[in-house]
């Protein structure tokens, strides 16, 4: 059973404290697997928007945990408390896995642990969290970041993706798809989708790519041009391609490889498929696209992947 320690101070904001929880805490209907062990650390009573929360451990429990996450705070203009920013950097240091939701990321940064990285945290933040730590490679532009062992998300619903994401590291695809549709949130956004789109309200009477997507997730093991999606939805390629990113954050060519991935992955945990049969059926057509595609997306190759999920 894999433990996972929420650090808390006063001032949390309390959504992604309790999405945390939510995702964490209980494992959902129908999964077997042995869930997390879950525990909240703070020193002492904490104020967490309009609750008091008594934490169950002091911080020093933090180093103990397998993975540690760190909430955000509304009031980024005050520095993090330096025994939660010592703390975090001890746990890290035992070899925990450290990750922000939203402005938690100013405490991975005080701590020292984003020197040299890449990390984002709420797009309104960025510009601030750049200024104050210059050695940080802030990204405004992305939902989470996975470094391995530090982690950093954007704000709010973003949040749920970097949470969802650490548990498909954890179980792999079809657990973590569970997770999420018992949140009724989307099953996978890909980390690098951006996370503020300045759009209008979207036309109630407009065409959608809905639709398309659709039918290209049913045909993901054959052939999927940007012309044929278009052509489901009654547009041109430029409107169809503009309108698409306006719906989803991301080109359809970024879209559709995500989706094969997805599918790659899942067959790779699922079922016994050779390799080459699985990058058919994800669409890759060859098993070498299908290695060049999972390693830039996972980092290991689909054997290697395979082996992780039958190991445990």
């Amino acid at each position: 059973m894999r433990s996972v320690a929420l650090a808390v101070t006063d001032g949390m904001l309390h959504f992604e404290l309790s999405l945390a929880h939510e995702v964490f805490a209980a494992a959902p209907a129908g999964v077997t697997v042995p869930w997390y062990d879950l525990t909240v650390c703070g020193s002492g009573a904490v104020r967490v928007g309009r609750f008091r929360l008594e934490p169950d451990h002091g911080l020093d429990r933090l180093r103990h945990a397998d993975t540690v996450i760190v909430p955000g705070w509304a009031d980024t203009d005050v520095e993090p408390p330096a025994d939660l920013v010592d703390a975090v950097r001890a746990a890290h240091e035992a070899g925990a896995r450290v990750a922000s939701l939203c402005t938690g990321a100013f405490v991975l940064a005080a701590a020292g642990l984003l020197d040299g990285r890449r990390a984002t945290t709420h797009w309104a933040h960025t510009a601030d969290l750049a200024a104050r730590h210059p050695r940080v490679d802030v990204d405004p532009d992305v939902l989470y970041v996975d470094n391995g062992t530090v982690l950093t998300s954007a704000g709010k619903a973003a949040a749920m993706d970097l949470c969802l994401h650490l548990v498909r590291l954890d179980h792999g695809s079809a657990i973590a798809n569970t997770v999420a549709r018992r949140l009724v949130v989307p099953p996978h956004r890909d980390g690098g989708q951006a996370q503020f789109i300045a759009r209008p309200v979207p036309e109630t009477r407009r065409a959608s790519t809905g639709p398309a997507r659709a039918w290209a997730l049913r045909n993901l093991d054959g052939p999927v041009t940007l012309a044929d999606m278009a052509a489901r939805a009654s547009m041109s390629v430029r409107t169809f391609t503009r309108r698409f990113r306006q719906e989803t954050g991301v080109s359809p060519q970024v879209w559709l490889t995500a989706q094969r991935v997805e599918r790659a992955r899942r067959l790779l945990e699922e079922t016994d498929l050779p390799v080459d049969r699985i990058a058919e059926r994800a669409g890759f057509g060859t098993a070498a696209s299908l290695r060049r595609h999972l390693q830039a997306a996972v980092g290991v190759a689909p054997t290697a992947y395979r082996a992780t999920f039958r190991g445990r």
